[in-house]
């Protein structure tokens, strides 16, 4: 059961612990999902180096591994730290940044999926089509438009469902309308801003908020589907005071450290779903 209630409980968790979330992620949003973290109170660590994956494995509470800039050092980091972080038993959730986009975000992607199994998997429509093509065998048409989806999220429902049954995980599909899904179990998320999508890093910044909630949720399902309601209610109430991408940044951050009981109670809109498997 996931409503109001249950979202605010995960809230005043982040903010009670302040979990410990090791990212590595790209250039291009390390600043902006440093802040979102913070703002919701939990505590970043933006680590690299393959030299300290070990180390660090053993005091923090998850781990978001983000494709967006890929190097080979980068990429045996990322390998060292998910695998360190499931000998330790910390949450792992991959971000497959552009998956379908080249051979070597998908076939990194996929080697991840295999070696690590991340606990979640958060991606847009393309980028998930795109993963369960190379992994699942199944046939997607059209290809990930850079880092951008070129399709709606509802078509990669089918896909997530594949993907979350084939590697044990929980899949979340972003878009306008978010899904969640287990494979068996599923939850439709419909908030969120038309806004939010001109503004660079809020995907990155969902999976950096789901690696918060995964800190202090052992649900995958619940933990990603609290954060990507929080993320979504946030994004509307910065809209609406909003003027454009530049103030919404800024207020976005500033709606994640207000945020309160009584604005998830007034618009969260999440639907359970259920036999996944099935739906059209």
């Amino acid at each position: 059961m996931i409503d109001a209630r249950t979202v605010w409980k995960d809230v005043e968790r982040i903010r009670q612990s302040a979990p410990l979330v090791h990212n590595i992620t790209n250039y291009v949003v390390m600043n902006t999902t440093a802040n979102a973290l913070l703002s919701i109170g939990a505590s970043p660590v933006m680590a690299h180096a393959l030299e300290e994956m070990d180390e660090l494995a053993a005091i923090v509470k998850a781990l978001v591994i983000n494709i967006g800039t890929l190097s080979p050092g980068w990429i045996e980091g990322m390998r060292r730290a998910g695998l360190a972080a499931r000998e330790h038993g910390v949450p792992v959730i991959l971000d497959p940044v552009g998956a379908g986009a080249t051979s070597l975000r998908t076939d990194t992607c996929a080697a991840l999926l295999t070696e690590v199994a991340p606990g979640i998997v958060r991606g847009n429509a393309s980028e998930i089509l795109a993963l369960a093509q190379a992994t699942c065998g199944l046939v997607a048409e059209g290809r990930t438009k850079g880092v951008d989806s070129a399709h709606e999220s509802a078509a990669a429902l089918n896909a997530a469902t594949a993907l979350a049954s084939r590697f044990a995980c929980v899949v979340v599909v972003s878009g306008a309308v978010d899904y969640v899904t287990d494979g068996l179990r599923g939850l439709r998320i419909e908030n969120g801003d038309a806004l939010m999508p001109r503004v660079t890093g809020m995907g990155c910044t969902a999976s950096a908020l789901i690696g918060a909630f995964a800190a202090v949720n052992t649900s995958g399902l619940a933990a990603a589907g609290h954060a990507m309601a929080v993320m979504g209610v946030c994004g509307e109430l910065a809209a609406a005071i909003s003027q454009g991408p530049g103030s919404m940044q800024l207020n976005f951050l500033d709606a994640l450290y207000t945020l309160c009981p009584e604005d998830i109670e007034a618009r969260l809109r999440i639907i359970p779903l259920e036999n996944v498997a099935q739906q059209p």
